[in-house]
């Protein structure tokens, strides 16, 4: 039986995906977080790599704190970027494919229509363009994969939805940002794309490898996302949509980070569900 490698498990992404491993029988799974491997260490990886001889690695790890980033590039710079050049490096020494979880702010939001792969990245962040340095480090292997993804969220973590649900319960009003637009993508079904992404990569050979896009389907801003939330929630907190200006932040957010999920749907056959109906699901959950 083959073995997929989840590194970086305890973050949302990891967390989905160990459910559905759950319910998995054609793999066997071996899951990591920083307890049990430290991924900045080279020697520790490898080491683990051979031993275990993963044909899969699914990279759930991230620096993800996108304003801290701007004020801690080296950080940021280590985990984005170093560690998926390790473990590109740990996954071609086995002969294994490296699915690496990237994001929107690769590019610099001042689009019209949806993204493809085929865009030109632009990070405006610190974030971003460690973000996109670890893309370009994995896929000079080209058997991997590099899914970038946005506005995720879970009941697992720290997410939008989860702030949400707290401060509608404590306030009777909230002013959210209506000016930058994105694609809300429930981690569970991120993690079972990529199962099934995967379990297609079994059947073709690994010859699928590159960039996919991967969100639900459809597009929203920020405050209509925290309005869809309260409304589904049955909370009765009023949201106030404000300006990008009126809510400074130390990086600056793409205006618009839609991406298309053309080409994960040919090349995989993945159906994606709506994002209105993927929340509801999980704001069951809580």
């Amino acid at each position: 039986m083959k073995t997929i490698w989840v590194a970086g498990s305890k973050g949302q992404l990891g967390r989905e995906i160990e459910q559905l491993a759950k319910k998995n029988s054609n793999y066997s799974f071996q899951f990591t977080d920083i307890e049990e491997l430290n991924l900045t260490r080279r020697e520790a990886v490898l080491e683990f790599v051979n031993q275990e001889r993963p044909s899969y690695i699914i990279n759930c790890s991230a620096y993800t704190a996108v304003d801290k980033a701007e004020s801690d590039r080296e950080a940021a710079f280590l985990i984005n970027c170093t560690v998926p050049e390790l473990l590109a490096e740990a996954a071609q020494s086995v002969g294994a494919a490296l699915v690496h979880v990237s994001t929107d702010y690769v590019f610099d939001g001042t689009a019209s229509s949806p993204y493809t792969e085929e865009a030109t990245p632009n990070p405006q962040t610190v974030y971003g363009e460690s973000k996109l340095c670890g893309d370009t480090k994995v896929l000079a292997h080209k058997q991997n994969l590099v899914i970038r993804t946005s506005w995720l969220y879970s009941v697992h973590g720290h997410n939008f939805v989860k702030t949400m649900l707290r401060l509608g319960k404590e306030r009777n009003e909230l002013g959210v940002v209506a000016d930058q637009w994105g694609s809300p993508t429930s981690a569970a079904d991120l993690a079972a794309a990529i199962l099934t992404m995967i379990d297609k990569m079994e059947v073709g050979g690994n010859q699928v490898g590159g960039i996919y896009h991967y969100s639900n389907e459809g597009s929203c801003h920020w405050a209509d996302f925290a309005r869809e939330i309260m409304q589904q929630a049955g909370l009765s907190c009023t949201i106030r949509g404000i300006t990008t200006a009126e809510y400074p932040t130390p990086a600056k957010r793409p205006a618009y980070s839609v991406m298309s999920k053309v080409k994960v749907k040919q090349v995989f056959g993945i159906s994606i569900p709506e994002w209105k109906d993927s929340l509801r699901k999980v704001i069951r959950d809580f």
